[in-house]
């Protein structure tokens, strides 16, 4: 992997995300969507996945903190815990700033994301069987760290200056459309552990956009599903699904509020599908357009492939001039070797049934 990167060591400065492209594709799906759909490439980003936003805005935000207080960059060193996406984010952050990273991940982590992050430069450490477990062994680390190490603690999703910097993402999308920017009705996600979601929500309410928001989440990592039943955040035991990245055991409070806020014009829904359906979108998205993502961005892409059944449930009351955008988030986790895989399994539970 290259890593010709061009550090920033100007600091209040640009952010280390990127632009990313804006495709309509109605006419390019396996059957007839009930309005315009668009896709948001957020695979497109740097480290592979929409994360940089938030994490790349986050470090940054920090960083300037830091330079403010008289902190010197040799003194500053960056912090995360991740399934995969998140650490890819805070490595990049960490490289295009030019100051020291540690990323501690799961042990079921695979090769291929620890050999990324330590192309970014970063010190990787395996701990737990979750993104929690590395999260709570992550800290200790910092609480330890030596003296006159400046630390910055990057959550993979919660965390304020993370969802500012994901709204960035509606931004784009609102100029991206042009004139067409009235049109804009709904926007779909997937749902792992709400950083994604709020930085939507806010953007569509920086950008006076009022319409709907489609949550997608997988039944083996059903988090915002179980904390809607007990209207609490709840924290799951066990999370075992092949949609890594959304295998959070808990979400955000500010998740709950805003799927229960009816005085801003936003409308949220919540549909729950099975890991199946994502690996069948994954698939589907690699025959279409030619790329890779993982089963968390195949969950939001089964809308328009493979479970077109939940925009017509969720969403019916779009018209045809309606513009849906659905957000690729992307993903480092999965190859194509792992594509053939989720074929086989595929066939294998088909032939069950």
């Amino acid at each position: 992997m290259s890593t010709d990167l061009q550090p920033n060591t100007q600091f209040i400065s640009k952010v280390p995300y990127v632009k990313t492209s804006l495709i309509e594709v109605t006419n390019r799906l396996p059957s007839k969507p009930p309005c315009r759909v668009f896709f948001k490439n957020e695979s497109e980003q740097p480290s592979g996945s929409f994360k940089l936003r938030g994490i790349g805005y986050l470090v940054k935000q920090s960083i300037d903190k830091a330079r403010a207080d008289g902190v010197s960059v040799n003194d500053i060193h960056v912090f995360a815990s991740s399934g995969g996406n998140a650490g890819l984010a805070a490595a990049y952050s960490a490289h295009f700033f030019n100051v020291k990273c540690t990323v501690v991940i799961p042990t079921i982590a695979k090769p291929v994301i620890q050999q990324k992050l330590k192309d970014y430069g970063a010190k990787v450490i395996l701990f737990g069987n979750s993104i929690y477990e590395a999260d709570n062994y992550l800290k200790t680390l910092i609480e330890s760290a030596p003296d006159g190490i400046h630390p910055i603690y990057c959550h993979p999703f919660n965390n304020p200056d993370i969802w500012v910097g994901h709204s960035s993402l509606v931004d784009e999308v609102n100029q991206q459309l042009g004139s067409n920017r009235s049109h804009l009705k709904s926007m779909v996600c997937s749902f792992g552990g709400g950083g994604l979601y709020n930085g939507i929500y806010q953007g569509m309410v920086n950008n006076n956009i009022q319409g709907d928001i489609l949550l997608i989440e997988t039944a083996q990592a059903p988090t915002f599903s179980e904390s809607l039943k007990a209207n609490d955040i709840i924290t799951l035991k066990n999370v075992n699904s092949l949609a890594t990245s959304l295998a959070c055991s808990y979400t955000t409070q500010q998740s709950l509020d805003y799927f229960h806020d009816k005085h801003s014009g936003i409308d949220t829904y919540l549909d729950v599908i099975d890991d199946l359906d994502a690996l069948r979108a994954c698939v589907a998205y690699k025959k279409s357009c030619g790329k890779t993502v993982e089963p968390a961005c195949g969950a939001a892409l089964s809308v328009c492939y493979n479970r077109l059944d939940l925009l017509y449930k969720s969403l019916s009351h779009l018209q045809q001039d309606d513009i849906l955008v659905i957000v690729v988030c992307g993903g480092s986790c999965t190859t194509d070797s792992d594509l053939k895989s989720y074929e086989m399994a595929i066939k294998k539970a088909e032939t069950r049934l």
